[in-house]
């Protein structure tokens, strides 16, 4: 792979990455939003040479995916290791964004029986939900290991927890004002 070969400070990267924790419903379409949790990271990339960190970013990436799968599965072999790349990135910069809590509705509206007395607002919730582990047609295993259904149990817990957390959030309505 030539990506970052030829260069010693790595090739310029963006890492971007939005998670959605609720829709915002207000009073007027203009003021509808969302609950979200995001960041950008600016920096460069360099191709991990060294076989040592190599396999020790590609266990942090498996266990990453579920908790303590690769000590569960066979370890890669030499051509799966050789057709593999792993980027190292150097982060120069980056910059995060939360938005939580309920709608931002203008003050004129709130003051509007006719608005406020009929129109639903809040938020509602979403999150990401880990379904029911299906085993594979060449599966020989007869039970789900505990570590996929660990695993299945607190990703949906933490997911739901934060969103509903995130709506019920506390926040200034500076048009309200």
């Amino acid at each position: 792979m030539k990506l970052a070969g030829g260069s010693t400070g790595g090739i310029p990267m963006t890492i971007a990455a939005t998670k959605v924790d609720g829709m915002v419903l207000s009073l007027t379409p203009f003021s509808h939003s969302y609950n979200y949790r995001s960041a950008v990271l600016f920096g460069y990339g360099t191709i991990v040479t060294d076989e040592e960190e190599k396999w020790w970013a590609m266990k942090l990436v498996t266990n990453s995916v579920v908790p303590g799968r690769w000590e569960y599965t066979r370890t890669p072999d030499n051509g799966e290791l050789a057709s593999t790349s792993i980027l190292r990135v150097r982060i120069v910069s980056g910059s995060g964004k939360i938005r939580d809590g309920g709608p931002n509705d203008d003050k004129k509206d709130l003051n509007r029986d006719d608005i406020a007395g009929k129109t639903w607002t809040g938020v509602v919730p979403v999150w990401q939900t880990v379904g029911e582990a299906v085993p594979a047609r060449t599966n020989r295993v007869s039970d789900v290991p505990e570590h996929v259904q660990a695993f299945q149990k607190e990703e949906n817990g933490t997911n739901e927890k934060y969103a509903v957390e995130a709506a019920k959030a506390i926040r200034p309505n500076p048009k309200a004002s």
